[in-house]
Protein backbone atom coordinates (compact mmCIF):
# COMPACT_ATOMS: atom_id res chain seq x y z
CA UNK A 1 0.00 0.00 0.00
CA UNK A 2 1.27 3.48 -0.88
CA UNK A 3 1.20 6.03 1.95
CA UNK A 4 1.01 9.69 0.99
CA UNK A 5 3.20 12.31 2.68
CA UNK A 6 0.10 13.81 4.32
CA UNK A 7 -0.93 10.42 5.74
CA UNK A 8 2.64 9.81 6.93
CA UNK A 9 2.77 13.17 8.73
CA UNK A 10 -0.67 12.68 10.24
CA UNK A 11 0.29 9.22 11.46
CA UNK A 12 3.41 10.60 13.13
CA UNK A 13 1.41 13.32 14.90
CA UNK A 14 -1.12 10.74 16.08
CA UNK A 15 1.70 8.54 17.40
CA UNK A 16 3.20 11.42 19.39
CA UNK A 17 -0.20 12.31 20.87
CA UNK A 18 -0.95 8.71 21.79
CA UNK A 19 2.41 8.27 23.47
CA UNK A 20 2.04 11.42 25.53
CA UNK A 21 -1.32 10.18 26.79
CA UNK A 22 -0.30 6.58 27.42
CA UNK A 23 -0.43 5.18 30.98
CA UNK A 24 3.25 4.31 30.81
CA UNK A 25 4.12 7.93 30.06
CA UNK A 26 1.60 9.44 32.46
CA UNK A 27 3.64 11.13 35.19
CA UNK A 28 2.89 13.35 38.19
CA UNK A 29 3.37 17.10 38.00
CA UNK A 30 6.64 16.74 39.90
CA UNK A 31 8.27 14.55 37.30
CA UNK A 32 10.23 15.32 34.15
CA UNK A 33 10.33 13.63 30.74
CA UNK A 34 12.51 10.53 30.57
CA UNK A 35 15.35 10.68 28.08
CA UNK A 36 17.63 8.17 26.42
CA UNK A 37 21.31 8.54 25.61
CA UNK A 38 21.33 7.11 22.10
CA UNK A 39 24.76 5.54 22.59
CA UNK A 40 22.76 2.77 24.29
CA UNK A 41 21.23 1.81 20.92
CA UNK A 42 24.18 2.84 18.74
CA UNK A 43 24.20 -0.41 16.78
CA UNK A 44 20.60 0.14 15.71
CA UNK A 45 20.92 3.88 15.25
CA UNK A 46 23.96 3.73 12.99
CA UNK A 47 22.07 1.49 10.54
CA UNK A 48 18.59 3.01 10.77
CA UNK A 49 18.57 6.35 12.61
CA UNK A 50 15.01 7.40 11.76
CA UNK A 51 13.54 3.99 12.50
CA UNK A 52 15.42 3.86 15.80
CA UNK A 53 14.04 7.25 16.83
CA UNK A 54 10.55 5.95 16.04
CA UNK A 55 11.07 2.87 18.21
CA UNK A 56 12.47 4.96 21.05
CA UNK A 57 9.48 7.31 20.89
CA UNK A 58 7.07 4.36 20.75
CA UNK A 59 8.42 3.11 24.09
CA UNK A 60 7.55 6.51 25.58
CA UNK A 61 10.84 8.41 25.71
CA UNK A 62 10.33 12.13 25.14
CA UNK A 63 13.98 13.21 25.09
CA UNK A 64 17.10 11.84 23.46
CA UNK A 65 20.75 12.76 23.87
CA UNK A 66 22.86 12.19 20.78
CA UNK A 67 26.13 10.33 21.26
CA UNK A 68 27.93 7.80 19.10
CA UNK A 69 26.39 5.82 16.28
CA UNK A 70 27.88 8.21 13.73
CA UNK A 71 25.23 10.87 14.40
CA UNK A 72 27.76 13.67 13.85
CA UNK A 73 28.09 12.68 10.18
CA UNK A 74 24.35 12.41 9.50
CA UNK A 75 21.82 14.86 8.07
CA UNK A 76 20.97 16.83 11.20
CA UNK A 77 18.09 18.69 9.60
CA UNK A 78 16.49 15.36 8.68
CA UNK A 79 17.03 14.03 12.20
CA UNK A 80 15.40 17.15 13.64
CA UNK A 81 12.44 16.82 11.30
CA UNK A 82 11.92 13.24 12.43
CA UNK A 83 12.18 14.24 16.09
CA UNK A 84 9.64 17.02 15.61
CA UNK A 85 7.26 14.58 13.96
CA UNK A 86 7.61 12.15 16.87
CA UNK A 87 7.41 14.72 19.64
CA UNK A 88 11.04 14.12 20.67
CA UNK A 89 13.46 16.77 21.92
CA UNK A 90 17.24 16.63 22.23
CA UNK A 91 18.26 19.02 25.02
CA UNK A 92 21.93 18.03 24.83
CA UNK A 93 24.44 16.10 22.75
CA UNK A 94 27.87 14.59 23.25
CA UNK A 95 30.78 16.14 21.37
CA UNK A 96 34.37 15.05 22.02
CA UNK A 97 36.89 17.51 23.43
CA UNK A 98 39.09 17.35 20.33
CA UNK A 99 36.12 17.66 17.96
CA UNK A 100 34.82 20.69 19.81
CA UNK A 101 38.20 22.37 19.62
CA UNK A 102 38.77 21.45 15.96
CA UNK A 103 35.42 22.75 14.64
CA UNK A 104 33.70 24.87 17.25
CA UNK A 105 31.38 26.64 14.82
CA UNK A 106 30.39 23.33 13.26
CA UNK A 107 29.57 21.95 16.70
CA UNK A 108 27.38 24.97 17.44
CA UNK A 109 25.51 24.58 14.15
CA UNK A 110 24.95 20.89 14.79
CA UNK A 111 23.69 21.50 18.32
CA UNK A 112 21.29 24.22 17.23
CA UNK A 113 19.97 22.23 14.28
CA UNK A 114 19.18 19.34 16.60
CA UNK A 115 17.53 21.70 19.08
CA UNK A 116 20.05 21.24 21.89
CA UNK A 117 20.68 23.80 24.61
CA UNK A 118 23.85 22.18 25.98
CA UNK A 119 27.04 20.59 24.64
CA UNK A 120 28.47 17.79 26.78
CA UNK A 121 32.07 16.58 26.61
CA UNK A 122 31.64 12.86 27.30
CA UNK A 123 35.13 11.51 27.95
CA UNK A 124 38.81 12.39 28.19
CA UNK A 125 41.53 10.10 26.91
CA UNK A 126 44.31 8.69 29.07
CA UNK A 127 46.75 11.36 27.90
CA UNK A 128 44.83 13.96 29.92
CA UNK A 129 44.83 12.02 33.18
CA UNK A 130 47.75 13.76 34.83
CA UNK A 131 47.88 17.01 36.78
CA UNK A 132 49.29 19.28 34.07
CA UNK A 133 47.22 17.97 31.15
CA UNK A 134 44.04 17.94 33.20
CA UNK A 135 44.50 21.55 34.25
CA UNK A 136 44.88 22.44 30.59
CA UNK A 137 41.71 20.50 29.79
CA UNK A 138 39.72 22.29 32.51
CA UNK A 139 40.96 25.62 31.16
CA UNK A 140 39.70 24.48 27.74
CA UNK A 141 36.32 23.66 29.30
CA UNK A 142 36.08 27.18 30.72
CA UNK A 143 37.03 28.70 27.38
CA UNK A 144 34.60 26.54 25.40
CA UNK A 145 31.83 27.19 27.93
CA UNK A 146 32.30 30.95 27.60
CA UNK A 147 32.16 30.76 23.80
CA UNK A 148 29.13 28.49 23.92
CA UNK A 149 27.34 30.91 26.23
CA UNK A 150 27.83 33.67 23.67
CA UNK A 151 26.20 31.34 21.13
CA UNK A 152 23.26 30.68 23.43
CA UNK A 153 24.39 27.23 24.55
CA UNK A 154 25.48 25.65 27.82
CA UNK A 155 28.39 23.30 28.59
CA UNK A 156 28.65 20.21 30.77
CA UNK A 157 31.17 17.45 31.43
CA UNK A 158 30.17 13.78 31.75
CA UNK A 159 32.11 11.73 34.28
CA UNK A 160 33.32 8.15 34.30
CA UNK A 161 35.10 6.57 37.28
CA UNK A 162 38.66 7.72 36.55
CA UNK A 163 37.94 11.34 37.46
CA UNK A 164 37.45 10.17 41.04
CA UNK A 165 40.08 7.43 41.23
CA UNK A 166 42.99 9.17 39.48
CA UNK A 167 44.60 11.49 42.03
CA UNK A 168 47.81 13.14 40.80
CA UNK A 169 49.48 14.92 43.70
CA UNK A 170 46.79 13.53 46.01
CA UNK A 171 43.89 15.49 44.44
CA UNK A 172 41.31 13.77 42.29
CA UNK A 173 40.71 14.96 38.75
CA UNK A 174 37.08 15.54 39.69
CA UNK A 175 38.04 17.81 42.58
CA UNK A 176 40.25 19.81 40.23
CA UNK A 177 37.38 20.07 37.75
CA UNK A 178 35.04 21.34 40.47
CA UNK A 179 37.57 23.77 41.91
CA UNK A 180 38.92 25.21 38.66
CA UNK A 181 35.90 24.91 36.38
CA UNK A 182 33.78 28.06 36.34
CA UNK A 183 30.73 27.09 38.46
CA UNK A 184 28.48 29.39 36.48
CA UNK A 185 29.46 27.86 33.13
CA UNK A 186 30.83 24.34 33.59
CA UNK A 187 28.04 22.00 34.67
CA UNK A 188 28.21 18.28 35.42
CA UNK A 189 26.35 15.46 33.71
CA UNK A 190 26.53 13.04 36.60
CA UNK A 191 26.76 9.41 35.53
CA UNK A 192 25.36 7.62 38.56
CA UNK A 193 26.74 4.20 37.59
CA UNK A 194 30.31 5.42 37.27
CA UNK A 195 30.02 7.54 40.41
CA UNK A 196 29.03 4.48 42.44
CA UNK A 197 31.62 2.30 40.65
CA UNK A 198 34.32 4.75 41.78
CA UNK A 199 33.26 4.27 45.40
CA UNK A 200 31.61 7.68 45.69
CA UNK A 201 28.37 8.50 47.48
CA UNK A 202 26.15 10.23 44.89
CA UNK A 203 24.13 12.06 47.54
CA UNK A 204 27.22 13.44 49.25
CA UNK A 205 28.54 14.52 45.87
CA UNK A 206 25.29 16.26 44.95
CA UNK A 207 25.28 18.06 48.30
CA UNK A 208 28.74 19.41 47.42
CA UNK A 209 27.56 20.66 44.04
CA UNK A 210 24.26 22.49 44.55
CA UNK A 211 22.88 23.74 41.26
CA UNK A 212 25.76 22.36 39.18
CA UNK A 213 24.20 19.09 38.00
CA UNK A 214 22.81 19.55 34.49
CA UNK A 215 21.62 15.96 33.98
CA UNK A 216 21.89 12.42 35.32
CA UNK A 217 22.89 9.39 33.34
CA UNK A 218 20.65 6.79 34.92
CA UNK A 219 22.15 3.34 34.57
CA UNK A 220 22.04 0.60 37.16
CA UNK A 221 24.85 -1.51 38.61
CA UNK A 222 24.44 -5.20 39.29
CA UNK A 223 25.94 -6.85 42.37
CA UNK A 224 28.84 -8.11 40.27
CA UNK A 225 29.63 -4.57 39.08
CA UNK A 226 28.22 -4.91 35.58
CA UNK A 227 25.85 -2.45 33.94
CA UNK A 228 22.21 -3.42 33.83
CA UNK A 229 18.85 -1.85 33.07
CA UNK A 230 17.34 0.49 35.64
CA UNK A 231 15.64 -1.40 38.45
CA UNK A 232 17.64 -4.60 38.02
CA UNK A 233 20.68 -3.46 39.99
CA UNK A 234 21.61 -2.15 43.41
CA UNK A 235 21.58 1.65 42.99
CA UNK A 236 18.85 3.32 45.05
CA UNK A 237 17.70 5.91 42.53
CA UNK A 238 14.64 6.87 44.59
CA UNK A 239 16.92 7.90 47.45
CA UNK A 240 19.26 9.84 45.15
CA UNK A 241 16.33 11.62 43.52
CA UNK A 242 15.30 13.14 46.86
CA UNK A 243 18.09 15.66 46.18
CA UNK A 244 16.97 16.65 42.68
CA UNK A 245 16.10 20.16 43.75
CA UNK A 246 19.48 20.60 45.41
CA UNK A 247 21.24 19.23 42.34
CA UNK A 248 19.33 21.49 39.97
CA UNK A 249 19.09 18.53 37.57
CA UNK A 250 17.11 19.19 34.40
CA UNK A 251 17.26 15.88 32.52
CA UNK A 252 17.23 12.15 33.25
CA UNK A 253 18.89 10.09 30.51
CA UNK A 254 18.74 6.31 30.61
CA UNK A 255 22.01 4.83 29.41
CA UNK A 256 23.44 1.33 29.26
CA UNK A 257 26.74 1.20 27.38
CA UNK A 258 26.59 -2.60 27.50
CA UNK A 259 22.92 -3.22 26.74
CA UNK A 260 22.46 -6.68 25.25
CA UNK A 261 21.09 -7.13 21.72
CA UNK A 262 18.40 -6.54 20.56
CA UNK A 263 18.70 -3.45 22.85
CA UNK A 264 15.05 -2.34 22.78
CA UNK A 265 13.87 -4.66 25.60
CA UNK A 266 16.63 -3.24 27.79
CA UNK A 267 15.64 0.39 27.26
CA UNK A 268 11.97 -0.51 27.63
CA UNK A 269 12.68 -2.11 31.01
CA UNK A 270 14.62 0.98 32.10
CA UNK A 271 11.83 3.28 30.95
CA UNK A 272 9.22 1.30 32.88
CA UNK A 273 11.33 1.26 36.06
CA UNK A 274 12.18 4.95 35.89
CA UNK A 275 8.54 5.83 35.18
CA UNK A 276 7.64 4.33 38.54
CA UNK A 277 10.01 6.68 40.37
CA UNK A 278 9.00 10.21 41.27
CA UNK A 279 11.98 11.81 39.51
Amino acid sequence: MTVSRRQWMAGGAALATALAASPLFARSGKTRPIGLQLYTVRELFSKDPMGTLERVARIGYREVEFGGGGYDRMDHAALRKTMDRLGLKSPSLHIGHEALGADFEGAVRMAKTLGADTVVVPYMAEAYRNAAAWKTAVADFNRHAERLKKSGLGFAYHNHDFEFTVKPDGRSLFDTLVAEGDPALVKIELDLFWTVAAGEDPKALIARLPGRIYAYHVKDRAADGKMTSVGKGTIDFADIFTLNRTAGVKHFYVENDQAPAPYLPDIQASFAALSRLDA
